[in-house]
This record gives structure tokens, C-alpha cells and sequence, in this order.
């Protein structure tokens, strides 16, 4: 979008939040970069530049604005809707990767050459994969100086940085103030000691119904708990246990971690981000929905449906094989038993696990499996081929050879593979016609609820079926559709 520069002004002019995260605006009189909603008088077209990252403006020489804060505006869209090699650079570097193994280790994952993925991310995003990161470690650094007390020095150790020099210099270069300037601007929290206090934006409208109703409904004791207006989970990280606490607010959803080591923040808010399908964008979502003179009216009643994922695709993929063919309870009651079987403790005020590993589940005690045989295949095959690697379904996972992955498991059918296609790799074109409630939910709009006529039907409503699930479960009498009380 960057590319269409009137398209980009009159979003500027009419300070049109919806294009928060799709392109940022740089100023070239002032040297300052902004979020196309920037409360400030737009500047003259003349002088404006567009960018389609945060980290293209600032290897261009712009510094963030301090009002709008660009730096922390919700993600674009473009790479949690696409599956292609930009798309899954951009969610693994939003995972840690290139902290983690490097610009190599990225490379490797996606199957290129360091000098393709280099070339594919400048063609596309303005910037390389080191610039991208760099960009995330400078917007974790100002969330850790506001937000904590902790020393400079452990604060550019948690962001990720090789040096508190590169800290310092890029702390300076982006936000045009010292690391200590920063800090006078935090204002007083009062809070308990060790836990984060965050903002976690998205684009409006939001129905917070379907997603934290869902989360709720089907949390997994132990692991998951709804109290006092909040989803609470436990987080598996690459430095160690964290517990989130998630509530929706009006216009962002009020985010407290507690982390083992710090250096796991940016990595916990891109997966709880992911999870509550954050950086969608509703208002396209919705407009293609209600094109279907008989999803219109479903959409307008709760405009802003999310898809709810998941902060651990291999987990997902687990409790999707226990949930076959039983209800949400009974598939609560399968988890909980092997997160006590096989989960590690963490100590916290009501959760108490983490969810098992793949590994953790593959060595259990057939015996703690109270399913049918068959199930106990599925689910067999399924963590093992997770524990060894043969079974990709992480943020750069390729989601056509993963549909065919699983399948080619034993218990496997499409119902469990479009499932988890839409929960775990999030792919918003997920669809699942065979589903009974869709079915259901279908034939009382009026829609077409044989399978084959539904997904001829529904070839309109594409790239975003995975939305249209959501709005038709909404339809039936389900409790996950609900916010607990």
C-alpha cells in the first residue's frame, strides 16, 4: 500500500486508524516517522514519505514520533492472511528467531540463501532481516525502560542487544531521546513487583465475545483460568515459564506478563498478539463477509469477530485430537489429565502448569490415555512426529505441506486438519463445512448446509472463511461465543 501515495495521503488527512501497522508516514522537514492516525496536523503532501515498516523509516534517518508512537501501532495484517516466504520471515523474526540463530538461522528455516532472504525482505519491507529485528529489540527496550525499573544495563540485556552501546545508539537514533530521557517519561506504576503492565492495540471494532468467550470455555485446568474479567494462561518461552493475564478493554487489551527472564518479552506479546488474532483487519474482514446478502446481517450484529489461535501450535494440535468427537468438557477433563501426567509445575496463584512438551507426551504411560484406540493412534502419531521434527507447525510453517502432514496421519480427517489449519497455523481461508454447528447454523440463515454447496457458497466470502466460521458458530446456542460472567 505504501506504494500508492494518494491512497496514502487521504488516509494521513482523515487520521484513519485502520492503516495503523499497514505503511508509516515520515515527515521530511521534521525527520520524524508517524502512524497514519498521528494526532498532529498533517503535514503537506509534498513532504511526506511512506514506508511500509517501522524499520525503513528508520534506516531512511526518521526517528519515531513521540505522541503516536508508530513503534508500537498494531502489526500489519499482510503477515499473519499471507503464506508466502515474506510473510513467514516477518512472523518468525516477530517469534525471536533472527535474536535467537541469527539472519543464518532464519535463512535456513525458510529454505533461502542469507543474501535471497535479504533481498526479498529489502524488495518488499525497505528493510533486512537485521533492521527488523533491530526495530523489535528498540520497541521491547522503550516498553522495559517505561515500563520497569530495572537498570539500563539488564534493560539492554532483556531487548535483546549485544552491547548497552548498540542499546544506547539505537535507543538515540529512533526516539531522538537518551535512554535516561525515555525514562522520565514513565509515568508511576503501581503494580506488583516483577509483573509487566502493557497496552496491547488493534484495529477496531472488536467483538471480545467469540475470543476470550472461547478462550475461556475451553481453557485447560491447570494451564488456563477466566477470573476476575481476565484470561489467564501459562506460556512455555525460549528463557523459560511466564503467566499472562489478558483483559479486553475498550479501545486495547490490557496485557500483565510475569517472565522468568525478561528477554523472552517481545517474543510472549507477539504470541499472545497471535493468539487473539490482534493485528487483523475487521473492517476488510467484514466488508467481504457481508457481500452475502445472508451473512450480512450476522456480521452487522457483532461486527469485528477474531479468529482465536493459539500461543503453541503443537499444543493446539494436541487438544484437537483430544477434542474429536467429544464435548468441550470431556476434551477439558483429557487435557488436564495429562497436564498433570506430563506437565512441568511453575508456581503461580492458580495456574500450576505448563502444557506438556511433544516429547513429555510421547513417553507417557499408554494407560493415562482414557480414549479410544483409535484416538490414542492419532494421538500418537501425532506428538511423535512433533518430538522428532517431522511435523512442522511453527510461525514459518508451509501450511499446504502441513495440511498434508497431517492428513497423512493415522485418526486424521479434514475436520481435525482445517481445525487446527485455522487455530494453530492461522490461516484466515480455514474452513470446516463437515462441522455439525456450521451446518446447523447454515440452514437456519437460509445458506446451502450440504458441505459441497457451503464451500461453493462460500468460495465468495474468500480469503477470509476462517472469519465466516466464527460469525456462523455465533449464530447456534454455543457458550464459547459468550464471555463468562
Amino acid at each position: 500500500m505504501h506504494e500508492d501515495a494518494e491512497r496514502c495521503a487521504r488516509a494521513v488527512r482523515s487520521k484513519d486508524a485502520r492503516f495503523d501497522g499497514w505503511f508509516f508516514t515520515a515527515v521530511v522537514t521534521t525527520r520524524i516517522y508517524c502512524r497514519p492516525s498521528c494526532p498532529v496536523t498533517p503535514p503537506k503532501v509534498g513532504n511526506m514519505r511512506f514506508y511500509p515498516s517501522a524499520a525503513a523509516a528508520q534506516q531512511a534517518g526518521f526517528r519515531a514520533c513521540k505522541r503516536c508512537r508508530p513503534d508500537a501501532s498494531p502489526g500489519s495484517p499482510l503477515w499473519n492472511h499471507r503464506a508466502d516466504s515474506v510473510a513467514k520471515a516477518m512472523r518468525m523474526i516477530g517469534d525471536g528467531v533472527v535474536d535467537r540463530e541469527g539472519v543464518p538461522g532464519l535463512a535456513a528455516r525458510l529454505g533461502y540463501s542469507v543474501r535471497q532472504v535479504e533481498r526479498l525482505l529489502l524488495a518488499e519491507l525497505g528493510a533486512g532481516p537485521l533492521a527488523l529485528a533491530r526495530a523489535q529489540r528498540a520497541q521491547t527496550a522503550r516498553l522495559l525502560i517505561e515500563t520497569t525499573a530495572l537498570p539500563m544495563a539488564e534493560v539492554a540485556l532483556a531487548a535483546g542487544f549485544a552491547s548497552v552501546r548498540a542499546f544506547n545508539e539505537t535507543v538515540r537514533e529512533v526516539f531522538a531521546l537518551s535512554p535516561t530521557d525515555l525514562r522520565t517519561r514513565r509515568r508511576p506504576v503501581h503494580d506488583t513487583p516483577g509483573v509487566l503492565s502493557l497496552r496491547l492495540p488493534f484495529r477496531a471494532p472488536l467483538c471480545p465475545d467469540n475470543l476470550f468467550g472461547h478462550l475461556a470455555a475451553t481453557g485447560v485446568p491447570g494451564v488456563e483460568e477466566w477470573r476476575d474479567g481476565a484470561y489467564r494462561r501459562t506460556l512455555r518461552l525460549p528463557h523459560g515459564p511466564g503467566v499472562v493475564s489478558l483483559t479486553p478493554q475498550a479501545d486495547h487489551v490490557a496485557c500483565r506478563l510475569a517472565l522468568s527472564d525478561l528477554r523472552d518479552l517481545s517474543i510472549a506479546i507477539a504470541r499472545c498478539r497471535r493468539m487473539l488474532d490482534l493485528d487483523a483487519d475487521p473492517v476488510a474482514v467484514d466488508e467481504q463477509l457481508r457481500s452475502d446478502p445472508l451473512l450480512a446481517p450476522v456480521v452487522d450484529a457483532a461486527p469485528g469477530r477474531r479468529v482465536p489461535g493459539t500461543v503453541d501450535a503443537a499444543e493446539f494440535a494436541v487438544r484437537a485430537v483430544l477434542g474429536q468427537q467429544v464435548s468441550t468438557a470431556a476434551a477439558r477433563t483429557h487435557a488436564a489429565r495429562l497436564v498433570r501426567a506430563a506437565g512441568e509445575p511453575i508456581t503461580d496463584d492458580g495456574l500450576t502448569h505448563l502444557f506438556p512438551t511433544p516429547g513429555a507426551l510421547a513417553e507417557l504411560d499408554p494407560a493415562v490415555l482414557a480414549m479410544p484406540q483409535s484416538r490414542k493412534t492419532a494421538f500418537r502419531a501425532l506428538v511423535e512426529a512433533l518430538a522428532d521434527g517431522s511435523l512442522d507447525l511453527g510461525v514459518g510453517a508451509d501450511w499446504e505441506k502441513a495440511r498434508a502432514d497431517l492428513l497423512a496421519l493415522p485418526g486424521f480427517g479434514p475436520w481435525t486438519v482445517e481445525v487446527i489449519a485455522m487455530r494453530a497455523l492461522g490461516d484466515p481461508d480455514a474452513f470446516i463445512p463437515t462441522d455439525l454447528g456450521i451446518r446447523a447454523a447454515a440452514r437456519a440463515l437460509g445458506l446451502p448446509d450440504t458441505p459441497a454447496a457451503l464451500v461453493r457458497r462460500a468460495q465468495a466470502w474468500r480469503p477470509w472463511r476462517a472469519y465466516a466460521v466464527q460469525y456462523l458458530w455465533a449464530t447456534g446456542d454455543h457458550a464459547v461465543n459468550r464471555l463468562p460472567a
